[in-house]
Parts: C-alpha cells; structure tokens; sequence
C-alpha cells in the first residue's frame, strides 16, 4: 500500500524544478585498502583491526537535485507513490515553515530502501559500516586522526551544535582521501546498520532493548571517547529500514574497480 497523495508534492515534485541546473555526474574517491581500529569490537576484547578493502566512495552526499532527478526517472520513489512497506510517512517530507530547498542540499527525510535504490542507479551501493567508519576517521593530512584531540574536539563541537532548521548545501574541504562532509552536515545510511547491535552492558542509560534491531549478534563498542562516532551507532542501531529522519542522508560506494 502507497502512501496518500499529499496536496502538495511535498519535497521534491516529478520534475525538475525550473531553473535548476541538471547536477553533474557524481564524482567517486578511490580509498586504498587499510585497516580500522573500530568503535565497534566484533566480539574481540582486545578490538583487533579490521581490514577494508579497496573501494570508492561518492565524494559529497546525494542532493536534493540528484534524488529529484532518481525520482523522475523511478516514479515509484516518489512520496506519493512509494509503498510504505519501504518509507514511513516521514518520507520526502519538507517540516513546515521550513524554506524550499536548495539543489545543492544534502538530501534527508530518505528511507534504507530508497537510499539503497538510489545508489544501485549509479551502479553503487550504500558503504557498509567500517567502509563509513574508516573514511570518517580522517582528516585533510592524516588517514586515521582519531587520537588527536583538536581534531575529536571539533567533531564533538558540529555534533553539541542544535540540528539546523535550514540543512547545509553539500562541499567543503575534504579530508585525506578527497571526500567531503563526513561530519558536520547529516547523518547518513549504511549498509549493514541492522548488524550495528548494542549490547545491554555498552548503555548507561535507557533500554537498550528500544535501540536493538534484528542481526547476527550483539557486540560491544570500544573507545568511548569518539563519543560523535559512537551516537551514529546508537542512531543507525535503533533504526528500521523504511524509516527516515529530516537529518538523515546518505552517499554510496562502489568496489574499486569501478
């Protein structure tokens, strides 16, 4: 069953809006192989390394322009017409009083499904976790700047700030492997955030019940001080699919062949 059809297109409409220019093709940052020392242990208590292999990841999140575009092209992603089996009623929705939206904005209110569709038309997919994880940890000069303290601070410091009524346009500098907006902007969409469980002894606080959702097992997480990290893994854990959020977004990733 479809969502209702709002009387107004909400968010994006089914075309194009006039004088917005058609967005360029997306660019993707080839990310070498490596290894992450994961907030997340894997069931390891001495939080052994994890290995990524080689792929590439979509320099900037998806846009407004860019998702508006998917949804002329895959009309069954549109607000009115997606199932709600794959999008909660927050979906494509723009929050009243709330400015129109700029072309060049992070696209948000997306659910797992319409995200992972997205990516599959630009024959990509959405980053797993570590892929995710191992970008983030870097910043301009370094692959992996997580135990400098200037560098958490001010990581902390975009995440103390209040979500902005108006999103940010995508861009800015990016960081060691070329890409942009890891932290600052959205949150985003992974692949496997339905295996991100927490386990009950990882919360000081709440039921940890409420942010569990359905995987292989529960883990643990590891290095409490990259607090900003740990709070995307409490969001994505307490998640479903067909939900969304006006600061949610998301980007993709491909192997790196391609």
């Amino acid at each position: 069953m479809a969502h209702d059809c709002d009387p107004t297109p909400g968010l994006l409409g089914a075309l194009l809006r006039p004088g917005w220019a058609e967005p360029a093709r997306a660019a993707y940052a080839s990310v070498p192989a490596g290894t992450i020392a994961s907030v997340l242990s894997g069931g390891s208590k001495d939080n052994a390394p994890t290995a990524v292999p080689a792929f590439a990841m979509r320099e900037r999140p998806v846009t407004v322009a860019e998702f508006e575009l998917f949804t002329t092209a895959h009309p069954e992603w549109r607000r009115d017409r997606v199932l709600a089996v794959f999008a909660d009623g927050n979906y494509l929705r723009m929050p009243q009083g709330q400015a129109a939206p700029s072309p060049e904005q992070a696209i948000t209110n997306v659910s797992w499904f319409a995200a992972q569709a997205y990516c599959e038309s630009e024959q990509a997919r959405l980053p797993t976790w570590y892929e995710w994880e191992y970008v983030a940890a870097a910043d301009g000069l370094h692959a992996d700047a997580r135990k400098d303290p200037a560098w958490r601070a001010q990581i902390l410091g975009w995440y103390s700030q209040p979500a902005s009524k108006d999103q940010l346009r995508v861009g800015g500098t990016p960081n060691f492997y070329g890409v942009q907006n890891m932290h600052g902007l959205i949150w985003e969409w992974v692949d496997d955030f339905n295996a991100l469980l927490i386990s009950a002894d990882s919360r000081n606080q709440g039921d940890p019940d409420q942010l569990q959702y359905c995987g292989a097992g529960a883990i643990s997480l590891q290095d409490r001080e990259n607090f900003a990290i740990l709070m995307r893994v409490a969001l994505l854990s307490s998640l479903s699919g067909s939900d969304s959020t006006k600061d949610l977004g998301f980007r993709c990733a491909r192997a790196a062949a391609q």
